[in-house]
Formats: structure tokens, C-alpha cells, sequence
């Protein structure tokens, strides 16, 4: 995966997530990233909110991956 993918996901995040996912393996940083892709690229509703704020569908993409693998 590259590594402006997982940049993009990291910058995506608040910074308390943030820091929690940059002190997970390199492996795991990049499987999540992907999942953030994925959750991008399928949920409709992050479309229409991507048409106003890219960044807000980014965030809210994230948001939701971390919060499935953490909470």
C-alpha cells in the first residue's frame, strides 16, 4: 500500500486517534487504511457528503474504521 494512503488515513483522523493508530504495527496502519478506502468507495452516504466536504467524508470514514476496530 502506499504510503500516502496511510498519511491521507492518519490526517483523516482527530488527533487522539490519531496517535492511537500510529502506535499500532506499520501492518495494521496500512489494513486500516485500507478499510477506510473500502468504507469511502461503498457507503453512498459518504458520496453525497463528499460532494459538500470531501475532507468532512474523509474524517467521517475514518472515524467509523477506528471506532469498529477499537471500541
Amino acid at each position: 500500500m502506499p504510503i500516502e494512503t496511510v498519511e491521507r488515513f492518519l490526517a483523516a483522523l482527530s488527533p487522539r486517534r490519531r496517535e492511537q493508530v500510529r502506535q499500532r504495527p506499520r501492518e495494521e496502519q496500512e489494513r486500516l487504511a485500507a478499510a477506510w478506502e473500502t468504507e469511502l468507495q461503498v457507503d453512498t452516504d459518504l458520496d453525497t457528503l463528499s460532494e459538500l466536504s470531501p475532507a468532512a467524508a474523509e474524517s467521517e470514514a475514518a472515524s467509523r474504521v477506528v471506532s469498529d476496530r477499537f471500541e
